[in-house]
C-alpha cells in the first residue's frame, strides 16, 4: 500500500524568504567541520580546473593529515575526512604550497562550476576566480552562494545557481547572458565582460541581503520586495561601463552531463565520488600535463586517455568509465561512521546491491530523514534507513511502499516504475 511521504525539500517551491539566524557553516579548507569520523576540510576547485602538481598536493594531503580519501562534491570541489584536530596549519601550509588557497579569506567562497569539457570557458573561470579573490566585499557571501560559466550547452546552467553566464557554442567571441537565479530572463553583456559581470551581480545581491535584512545565503532566499531585477542589474552594470541590455524571456537550454566513457575527453566515475589515494594518484598519473576536472556530478574529466594500458590501469583502480555502469544513478549520504545522525552504514549496504537492482530511476540512500545528498526533483527512489536500524524503507517519486522484506527485489521493482517528467526533473545533485 502507497503513502504519502513529506515532499523532498529540492522539489518544493519556496513561497516563503527563508530567515536566515546564524552565520553560514559551510566547511571550508581552513574552516574545518567536526564530523563522527574526525574533521572535514572542503577545498574549492574554481572550475573544478586541476592542475597535475596541485592532484599530487591533494593526495599527500589525505594521507598526511587524513583517511587516506579523497571525496569529490556536487560543486565540483573535492573533500578530506578523517582530519586529526589541530592539523589546520600542516592542511593550510601544504594547500597553500598547492596553489589552492590564493587569497585565505575568500577561500570558501570561490564557488565556481564550468562545462567540464570546455576549455573555452576556463578563462572566465580564472579572471573571475581573480577578480572575486581581490574584492573585500565579496567575502559575505556565504559559502553555498553558487556562480556557473555554461558555454552554452546548458549543463551547468541546469544547477540551480545563484549567477550563471551562459555563452553561445556557434559564436564564443559574441555576447553572452548573465542570469540572476532562477529569473526567465537575462541581461546581455560582451564575452570579455561576463566574469566582472558575474562579480557585479554577487555585489547586487549582496546589497538585496543588506536591505531585506534576512541574511539570505541564496539569490532564491531573497523576499519578493528585494528580488533581484534584470532593468536594475543592467543599469549597475551600465554605471560600471559595461555594456548591458535586458533580455526579457530567454528558452534556456538543457544539456545532460557528461557519461562515463572512454572517449575524448575520458569521464571516470568513483563510485559514490570516493577515492583512495591510490586511485586518485593512478588519475593524476593520466592526466598528465593537461590536469584534470572536477565535475559537479562527482566525475573526473581528463583528456583522452584512450589505449588499453591506460584503460587497464582504470579497471584495476576500481574505476568505473563505461556509460552503462550501476555506479551512474547510485547516491548517497556519508552514512555511518562519518555522520553521528546516521542509523546505518548506506554506503557498503548500497555496494552490496548496487549491480543486483538495475531499473530506470536513480537511487538515493539515506541514513536519516535529512537525505543529505539526494537527487533534485522527485523521480528518484528513496531508501531510508529506518529508526529500528537493520532494516530500510523504500519510497518511489514521493509515495512510500510497504517496508520490503527482500530490499533488492523490491529496489529492482522501484526502478523500473516510470511517469512523465517532473518540471523540476533534472540529475543533479543538492548538496
Amino acid at each position: 500500500m502507497l503513502a504519502a511521504m513529506p515532499t523532498p525539500p529540492s522539489a518544493v517551491s519556496r513561497d516563503e524568504p527563508v530567515i536566515r539566524d546564524r552565520g553560514d557553516a559551510c566547511p571550508g579548507a581552513l574552516r574545518l567541520h567536526a564530523a563522527d569520523d574526525g574533521f572535514l576540510a572542503r577545498v574549492r576547485i574554481p572550475g573544478g580546473a586541476l592542475g597535475v602538481r596541485q592532484g599530487e598536493l591533494l593526495a599527500v594531503a589525505a594521507d598526511r593529515f587524513g583517511d587516506g580519501h579523497l571525496e569529490l562534491t556536487s560543486r565540483g570541489n573535492v573533500q578530506l575526512r578523517g582530519l586529526a584536530d589541530g592539523c589546520g596549519a600542516g592542511l593550510g601550509e601544504l594547500l597553500d604550497a598547492a596553489g589552492l588557497l590564493p587569497a585565505p579569506a575568500h577561500e570558501r567562497v570561490r564557488n565556481i562550476v564550468a562545462t567540464p569539457t570546455s576549455p573555452a570557458v576556463l578563462p572566465w573561470v580564472r579572471e573571475l576566480d581573480r577578480l572575486l579573490c581581490a574584492n573585500t566585499r565579496v567575502t559575505a557571501l556565504s559559502g553555498r552562494f553558487l556562480f556557473a560559466l555554461d558555454d552554452g550547452r546548458g549543463d551547468v546552467a541546469a544547477l540551480e545557481p545563484d549567477v550563471t553566464v551562459l555563452g553561445r557554442p556557434d559564436a564564443p567571441g559574441e555576447r553572452v547572458l548573465v542570469r540572476l537565479g532562477s529569473a526567465a530572463g537575462a541581461v546581455a553583456v560582451a564575452s570579455r565582460d561576463a566574469p566582472r559581470a558575474a562579480l557585479l551581480a554577487a555585489e547586487y545581491f549582496l546589497d538585496a541581503v543588506d536591505a531585506a535584512g534576512t541574511r539570505a545565503w541564496r539569490v532564491g532566499e531573497l523576499p519578493g520586495q528585494y528580488r533581484l531585477e534584470e532593468g536594475v542589474f543592467a543599469a549597475r552594470l551600465t554605471g560600471a561601463g559595461i555594456g548591458a541590455a535586458v533580455v526579457e524571456a530567454v528558452e534556456w537550454p538543457y544539456a545532460a552531463p557528461p557519461a562515463p566513457g572512454a572517449g575524448d575527453p575520458l569521464c571516470v566515475l568513483p563510485p559514490f565520488g570516493r577515492l583512495s589515494t591510490a586511485q586518485w594518484r593512478v588519475l593524476v598519473r593520466l592526466a598528465e600535463g593537461d590536469g584534470m576536472r572536477i565535475t559537479p556530478w562527482r566525475t573526473v574529466v581528463l583528456p583522452d586517455a584512450g589505449g588499453t594500458d591506460r584503460l587497464d590501469l582504470l579497471r584495476e583502480a576500481g574505476l568505473a568509465f563505461s556509460p552503462d555502469t550501476a555506479w551512474r544513478s547510485v547516491t548517497a549520504c556519508a552514512g555511518q561512521p562519518g555522520c553521528a545522525k546516521s542509523r546505518a552504514d548506506v554506503r557498503a549496504d548500497a555496494r552490496a546491491l548496487v549491480e543486483r537492482t538495475r531499473g530506470e530511476l536513480p537511487v538515493h540512500w539515506s541514513g536519516c530523514e535529512r537525505r543529505c545528498g539526494h537527487p533534485r526533483g522527485t523521480r528518484w527512489v528513496d531508501v531510508l534507513a529506518a529508526e529500528d536500524g537493520g532494516a530500510y524503507r523504500l519510497s518511489v517519486q514521493g509515495r512510500e511502499w510497504d517496508r520490503p522484506a527482500d530490499l533488492a527485489a523490491a529496489l529492482s521493482a522501484a526502478r523500473a516504475t516510470t511517469s512523465e517528467p517532473q518540471p523540476d526533473t533534472d540529475p543533479a545533485v543538492k548538496k
